[in-house]
């Protein structure tokens, strides 16, 4: 008899399971957006696993990310224009990073792909940024703002844990971790260490002499676009913004609200001045979409 109750007890859960499921269940059209939020969405779960993770050491960690770094860097050649701002982009994250905590070889890489709009980091001290998320900068302060968040994801471990997770979820050597695909980085973390990253990062760029406005511009920024944004595109590039803004819907899905973010910093009444303009060219069509998403 009780093991009748037990397994109709098992039955009854698993019905409650896909009631739930079906009653929470979110439509996604098919979009750059929806393989981000599957891939922030598992991640989250299992950053609620409990797992026993040891710190890999320094050494492991580089290695494993100029690895990881050789396979998602694919651009092997730049245009003049490209490699110019390539070079200001290192410049600025070099500036940002020689305030971080660890002492790793932080190399900087620019993704001149105008529907890339992100920015990830990866362990070992690679940070990647997209032409679509520079896009929307107006000034160096807001580049400084993205790249310090993103090199104190690396400088409070985050992004060594998230390896370490794949590795156990996927049942991986750590030799496999060299596989991994790219969107496992593109997706947030948890809201902590998003906020985390967030004020630590500004900090960062504040003590490399940029304004902490620029954080707080970024966001509004973000606060401004419409995650839902939606028009009919007539041209190819319009299509290509369209696909640009969809990505970003991946972004917001997966990181914490940007109103919130900026709460939180506006109440570290960090260092705050007027700030430098961007050296880099903002692409019309986005930059454009900005601001009709704003209106």
């Amino acid at each position: 008899m009780t093991r009748w109750i037990a397994f109709a007890g098992i039955i009854l859960c698993g019905l409650a399971a896909v009631i739930v499921g079906e009653r929470n269940h979110i439509d996604v059209q098919a979009s750059p957006a929806a393989i981000l939020y599957f891939v922030a969405d598992t991640e989250r779960e299992i950053t609620r696993m409990p797992m026993h993770l040891t710190r890999m050491s320094d050494e492991e960690e580089i290695r494993i990310g100029n690895n990881l770094a050789r396979g998602y860097d694919k651009q092997s050649t730049f245009d003049p224009d490209e490699a110019r701002d390539q070079r200001y982009i290192q410049e600025v994250g070099a500036r940002v990073a020689a305030h971080a905590k660890r002492r790793l070889p932080y190399e900087f890489h620019y993704i001149p792909d105008v529907n890339f709009v992100n920015a990830f980091a990866i362990p070992g001290g690679h940070v990647f940024i997209g032409k679509g998320l520079v896009s929307f900068m107006d000034t160096e302060d807001e580049l400084a703002a993205v790249l310090g968040h993103e090199i104190e994801h690396i400088d409070r471990y985050h992004c060594e844990e998230r390896a370490q997770q794949e590795q156990i979820f996927r049942n991986i050597p750590l030799g496999g971790l060299v596989a991994l695909p790219i969107e496992v980085f593109e997706a947030g973390y948890t809201k902590d260490q998003e906020f985390d990253a967030d004020r630590e990062g500004t900090a960062l760029a504040v003590a490399a002499g940029y304004s902490s406005s620029g954080a707080v511009h970024m966001f509004e920024t973000f606060k401004k676009l419409d995650p839902q944004y939606r028009r009919l595109a007539s041209t190819p590039e319009q299509e290509l913004s369209q696909v640009a803004m969809e990505t970003l819907e991946g972004y917001f899905r997966s990181h914490p609200l940007a109103e919130e973010r900026i709460q939180r910093l506006n109440d570290l009444h960090l260092a705050n001045h007027a700030e430098k303009p961007l050296a880099m060219r903002p692409h019309p069509s986005l930059a454009g979409d900005a601001g009709q998403s704003s209106k």
